[in-house]
């Protein structure tokens, strides 16, 4: 008679985009040659690890199985991807050949890579991996030394490090060696350019402005050295920092995208900036059979800067459209279709032509027409809708640039971002018992019937008749229109703050005596 065939387990996480599900890893030893047969859908890095694991446990002096041995994932119908699995095939295999304890590996979660010597390397998505099992009832973690920093930024585990497989057989009889660094202090925001750095340009720091306290998209357009770029780079210094929840969720994304998040949660509203060489799969997210989180993404929460914007590829561009309305993007893959947060401020930033110099009084473009009209096209007229801000950014503007030391600065950052802070406060009373709390998200049905009425309309009546203005466009005035009202303390919109708008949404300069 065989012998009975002896089973144990232990717990991973499969992640599909940020969602991660509770994968249990079981190993059996049975009858039969001795082999390693890995089952449960896993992809070629999962595959591999049969061999990765079994180098790994011979290079820290332990036995690997000589019998058939069964590795099962399950579910087994749900796609597995990555490395992070290999603690766990190796504290189910231990535990199967009674090397260790079954108890510990049965009820905790392990992530972690494995080297050939037995090191345990670190990994992508260990918050969103130690969210879904806290979510699934586990309550300990066992992850890579390296990363139990971010592991405890997920209350109510008990996470322990690992630095080797010697540590994890440690850990696995009861003794844990490294048991994390205890109570962390919160980080200080990261440093962002100030506001004040920016000379002259009143009325493109008052767009600016407007479009941190509303959550506006906008499009700095005019000649090169105006400023565009700087004033699109101190976007972020104007945002309220993060709080709880909105940090955990914009830290997952980036934990995925393989940052070390060892410093706290991401408290700054982050800042991605693509160069224009950048793909669709690297603006949108990409991967041959689950998709990792592109520039959109990365951008959750914060803002999003496409500098020269018109040399970016059109196709990149229009795969805008969806995350600009929707706030997330969908990639479907083989293996699955992943969602990701992409609620993003959408900064573009172009020349008036290849040369920069159309249109600039005094400056001679080298562009035929033809070249400047191809130029402007390359942004599609969808894409430019769907910004609710257009700011023509001139020369004219940047008065004092020559000035002294002495000469009076901008408002800083921090001045402006009080005056954000509140004009945020006012949206947030405004819209209690909605699920909305920035203007930019408000829907148009409420905006026409769960708002008081705006003053001025036939204002945007005159523009709509003479084709100024889409339907769409309606909507972006009146948000626009709001936040203008928010940051001058107004409870209703007047016709001044509704004129400004306009002015906004035409890329005109506005002066305050349209009233």
């Amino acid at each position: 008679m065989s012998a009975a065939p002896s089973t144990a387990s232990a717990w991973s996480v499969a992640l599909i985009g940020v969602q991660g599900t509770p994968v249990e890893v079981e190993a059996a030893l049975g009858p039969g040659l001795p082999r390693t047969v890995l089952v449960g859908l896993p992809d070629a890095a999962l595959y591999e690890a049969r061999d990765r694991c079994r180098a790994a446990v011979a290079g820290a002096g332990l036995a690997w199985p000589d019998r058939l041995l069964t590795i099962n994932l399950t579910p087994a119908s749900l796609p597995k991807a990555g490395s992070h699995y290999d603690l766990a095939i190796v504290a189910a295999v231990l535990a199967c050949s009674e090397l260790v304890p079954r108890g510990i590996a049965s009820s905790s979660v392990l992530l972690g890579e494995l080297g050939l010597d037995g090191r345990v390397r670190p990994v992508r998505g260990i918050l969103p991996a130690l969210l879904a099992a806290r979510a699934a009832g586990l309550g300990r973690a066992v992850v890579p030394a390296g990363q139990t920093g971010e592991a405890q930024l997920v209350t109510g585990l008990t996470v322990w490090g690992v630095r080797d497989l010697a540590d994890l057989v440690e850990v696995l009889h009861g003794r844990p060696v490294l048991t994390g660094a205890g109570p962390r202090s919160v980080p200080a925001p990261l440093a962002v350019p100030d506001l004040a750095d920016v000379l002259g340009q009143e009325q493109a720091r008052w767009a600016l402005e407007v479009a941190a306290a509303g959550g506006h998209h906008i499009f700095f357009h005019g000649p090169p050295g105006t400023g565009k770029t700087m004033l699109a780079q101190r976007l972020p210094g104007l945002l309220p920092l993060l709080d709880d929840e909105q940090a955990l969720e914009v830290s997952a994304v980036h934990s995925l995208a393989g940052e070390d998040l060892g410093g706290g949660l991401i408290r700054r509203a982050p800042f991605a900036d693509p160069h224009h060489n950048a793909t669709v799969a690297a603006m949108v997210g990409g991967g041959a059979r689950v998709a990792r989180p592109g520039a959109v993404s990365l951008a959750h929460r914060g803002v999003l800067l496409l500098d020269e914007a018109p040399e970016f590829s059109p196709r990149v561009l229009d795969a805008l459209r969806t995350p600009l309305e929707s706030g997330r993007i969908t990639i479907a893959r083989s293996a699955a279709s992943v969602t990701y947060p992409a609620r993003f401020q959408l900064v573009l930033a172009a020349n008036p032509c290849p040369c920069g110099n159309h249109g600039v009084p005094g400056v001679q473009c080298r562009c035929t027409p033809m070249a400047v009209r191809r130029y402007a096209q390359r942004i599609s007229g969808p894409v430019l809708d769907r910004i609710d801000i257009h700011v023509r950014v001139t020369g004219e503007g940047t008065a004092g640039l020559t000035a002294g030391p002495d000469a009076q600065r901008g408002e800083d950052s921090a001045s402006v971002g009080g005056r954000v802070i509140e004009a945020r406060q006012r949206q947030r009373a405004r819209l209690s018992g909605t699920p909305w709390t920035l203007n930019a998200h408000v829907p148009g049905s409420h905006l026409r019937r769960g708002l008081p009425p705006v003053q001025g309309v036939e204002l945007i009546d005159h523009a709509l008749a003479r084709g100024l203005v889409s339907a769409r466009g309606i909507d972006k005035i009146l948000r626009v229109a709001w936040t203008v009202a928010d940051l001058a303390g107004h409870d209703e919109v007047t016709r001044a703050d509704l004129a400004a708008a306009v002015g906004l949404r035409r890329g005109e300069l506005w002066t305050g005596a349209a009233a």
